[in-house]
């Protein structure tokens, strides 16, 4: 039983935390998008557990890229764009917000493919599904409060716990994931090129663009910071947990007795894994999984855009904001996901953007953690700054980031 004395303490301080978490949670949900969950299934059918210890590799790398977001967010007030613009100038705000612009359409299009995918499960056609969510998306935001879109998010976003069902339901084996792990392919041009994919599911340009906005519409202090980091470090090993569940259900199925099947889809993914998890339970699980993973991704990746490109032309963007008063935020983020909507209905075979976009996403991140790092180190107050040791390791692990995933997207792609 709890002291008398310190057990409102504790109450106190978790409603603080309570009262400060949600960005970090949020985008770290939406990392794990459907374009994510099919590239580490399909890590896990080409290679076993051989990219798995590369998740768990991912998780500092993710904190330290999204906690400057935080920090950024909080002492200035600004979203990306804004403080790009503001100390690079116009051109190069322009510039990041074209590169986001990109990500999030093929972003887009890809989680409203999952849901698609997820629809013809269950024999509901594409045009419903997607007319349906996209609506849903639309009511959410149109008629919210951000705390209420958070919320929102954050509920669609914890359907993803079912991927841990899927992984228990496969029964892998302790010691091929401990042998298989340990066992790099670096050598090989496909093995580089799915480890560039995944390094792009992980770190995505409209993240930054989400976090820092989101932890300035919510109007975070820096009193709130400490908290705003731990909210974001459970978010990314929550993230790489969810990416790591996923290659393991699939290494420990499909890869282990028909390591060619082709999982270009939530579909393929869901009807390969069904031999082995079941008709009924398996599909409902994993189709779970995938709604929750699509429907929040929508969400953040469309309101990072709005955000944004208000950020760097100078319209009103708040959810904060009757859709009256910002007419031309609330219409990006609708015509982003209407733009989307009707891509994939009129267009259904997009099975080629899966990976794809994930190896856009790495081959755009020297410019996105290029900016990252130099706003940490001009833009912030001097006593909060990326400066000493740690800038220069911030540096290195940018450096060392980017420079893989460029160079897997570009040898396998088979550039050089």
């Amino acid at each position: 039983m709890f002291d008398t004395v310190t057990h409102p303490a504790r109450r106190n301080n978790l409603a603080r935390f309570m009262a400060v978490a949600g960005p970090g949670i949020v985008v770290m949900l939406a990392d794990t998008d459907v374009g994510s969950i099919i590239t580490a299934g399909q890590s896990g059918v080409a290679w076993g557990y051989k990219l798995l210890l590369l998740q768990f590799l991912l998780m500092p790398i993710l904190y330290v890229v999204q906690e400057l977001t935080v920090r950024l967010g909080i002492h200035s007030g600004k979203g990306h764009g804004e403080l790009i613009r503001d100390h690079f100038g116009k051109a190069w705000a322009w510039l990041s917000a074209s590169g986001l612009a990109v990500a999030t359409t093929g972003a887009i299009l890809t989680e409203f493919s999952g849901v698609a995918g997820v629809g013809e499960l269950y024999g509901v056609p594409r045009a419903v599904s997607v007319v349906l969510s996209a609506a849903f998306l639309l009511v959410v935001v149109l008629t919210g409060s951000y705390r209420r879109v958070e919320r929102v998010a954050i509920a669609l976003g914890l359907f993803e716990l079912a991927f841990f069902v899927v992984a228990y339901m496969a029964h892998p084996s302790t010691s091929q994931i401990l042998t298989q792990s340990m066992q790099l392919q670096l050598g090989n041009s496909q093995y580089v090129y799915l480890v560039s994919a995944n390094i792009g599911a992980v770190i995505m340009p409209w993240m930054v663009f989400y976090q820092q906005s989101a932890v300035a519409d919510k109007r975070l202090t820096p009193a709130d910071l400490p908290l705003a980091r731990l909210d974001t470090a459970i978010g990314s090993v929550l993230a790489q947990l969810v990416m790591a569940a996923v290659l393991i259900a699939t290494a420990a199925t499909i890869g282990l007795h028909n390591p060619t099947a082709s999982l270009n889809t939530v579909g393929d993914m869901a009807n390969a894994l069904i031999p082995f998890l079941g008709s009924n339970v398996g599909k409902l699980v994993f189709s779970a999984g995938v709604i929750g993973a699509g429907m929040v991704a929508a969400i953040v990746c469309s309101l990072a855009l709005a955000w944004g490109l208000g950020e760097v032309s100078g319209y009103r963007r708040s959810l904060e904001d009757h859709p009256l008063e910002a007419k031309w935020f609330y219409g990006v983020y609708a015509g982003c996901l209407l733009v989307g909507a009707v891509t994939v209905v009129a267009v259904p075979n997009l099975v080629f953007l899966n990976i794809a976009v994930e190896v856009m996403n790495a081959l755009l991140l020297p410019m996105v953690l290029g900016f990252l790092i130099a706003l940490a180190i001009f833009a912030l107050p001097p006593a909060v700054r990326l400066r000493g040791w740690y800038k220069w390791l911030v540096i290195f692990l940018a450096t060392l980031t980017a420079g893989l995933g460029v160079y897997g997207g570009i040898t396998g792609a088979g550039i050089f």
